[in-house]
């Protein structure tokens, strides 16, 4: 049996009714871009987050492009987040002409570590990007007040984040703007891509609304070079389908995840994801760190046990970002987790006694591992 690392069709299946019915109502109305049902999503999922305004848009990476656009981010600009994320994080601040410039993260929470954040401002800078990374926000309230001290809008990257909390307050409701995307295997996903932003700013809604559909106030009247970046009808339809189950999910995530904490916790070999005191951790990722990671990767795969990992190459050692002049070891502790991190099965409909395979399983092979290398030594 291959116990896989998602499995989006389980998720489906049990939606199957509820998705159908609602992609037939868009069907039936003919409303296919933007429009009504996008509307209707947006209002849902603001008053979810705890904000006022959301704007849906089609893909996470173009919430967080067309948000630093609408803030007049540019070449000679520069922006701050860290090595350990998603490629898209740093397309975004590359494609505005603006430089990144990274930030270690911090060893427990893997998240921007804001006592090294004052090491990373200068004149140039005009934004910061923390990434609320698998599942955990960063710690925002010493960022929060970094920035504000300097006047610097903070654009949370939330696209792991769905439904997670910083003492009791929702990912993407305390920065200037949160940016989420709804890829199919995020904790709130769609039926393919799309993503949103949500703020408190209603200045910057407006402006984010007329840049996601080619610049337009109204049809053919173009106040700003725009692009086309609209959510579609039937993605908003499912994801307010979705939506609906999210805390549900999102509660069956945190259960799967206690119970691999409580089988791992005794394999001092093995470490553990750490949620912080302030966090309300939403398991999009049940991340660990071991010894050896690729060859306790190929084990478990030959096992029938798929894991993933996330992410192999920190930014700043990826050759498409050379440019920005990162050697290695300027950012030691995201080195060192890229080679150690193994993304371990965690999806809702994930049987409990899979999970508890794949811990029983995980350990095993790591003490096994452990042990050949001392009887290695010892000869």
């Amino acid at each position: 049996m291959t116990i896989p690392f998602v499995d989006l069709r389980a998720q489906h299946q049990a939606l199957r009714a509820e998705l159908i019915a609602a992609l037939t109502e868009v069907l039936d109305s003919g409303q296919f871009a933007g429009g009504p049902f996008v509307e209707r999503f947006e209002q849902a999922f603001a008053e979810y987050c705890g904000c006022p305004f959301a704007v849906g848009v089609s893909s996470g990476t173009e919430a967080l492009w067309l948000t630093l656009l609408a803030l007049g981010i540019g070449p000679g600009d520069e922006v701050i987040t860290v090595p350990h994320t998603f490629a898209a994080t740093i397309e975004a601040i590359w494609m505005t002409g603006a430089r990144p410039v990274l930030v270690d993260i911090n060893e427990e929470t893997y998240t921007l570590d804001p006592y090294r954040l004052y090491q990373a401002f200068s004149p140039r800078t005009k934004a910061i990007i923390p990434v609320h990374i698998f599942g955990q926000t960063a710690d925002m309230d010493v960022i929060l007040i970094e920035a504000e001290r300097d006047g610097i809008p903070v654009i949370e990257d939330a696209c792991q984040a769905h439904g997670a909390t910083y003492k009791g307050r929702k990912a993407g409701s305390m920065g200037l703007a949160g940016c989420f995307s709804f890829y199919p295997s995020k904790n709130l996903g769609a039926l393919g891509e799309a993503g949103a932003v949500v703020t408190r700013d209603e200045q910057l809604r407006d402006k984010l609304r007329m840049l996601r559909d080619h610049g337009q106030a109204r049809k053919y009247h173009h106040e700003l070079v725009g692009w086309n970046s609209r959510m579609d009808g039937l993605q908003a339809a499912a994801l307010l389908v979705k939506l609906r189950h999210l805390e549900q999910t999102n509660h069956r995530r945190q259960l799967l995840a206690s119970l691999y904490t409580r089988l791992l916790n005794d394999c001092p070999e093995i470490v553990l994801p750490r949620p912080a005191a302030y966090a309300g951790h939403v398991y999009h990722l049940y991340v660990v760190r071991v010894p050896d990671r690729d060859a306790v990767r190929a084990e478990l795969e030959a096992r029938g046990i798929q894991c993933g990992i996330h992410y192999p190459v920190p930014i700043h050692l990826q050759p498409a970002w050379a440019k920005l002049g990162y050697k290695p070891g300027d950012f030691p502790v995201a080195e060192r987790c890229a080679r150690e991190f193994l993304s371990l099965p965690l999806y809702p409909e994930l049987p409990l006694r899979q999970a508890e395979k794949v811990a029983l399983t995980l350990k095993e092979v790591v003490r096994q591992r452990l042990e050949a290398a001392r009887a290695v030594r010892r000869a």
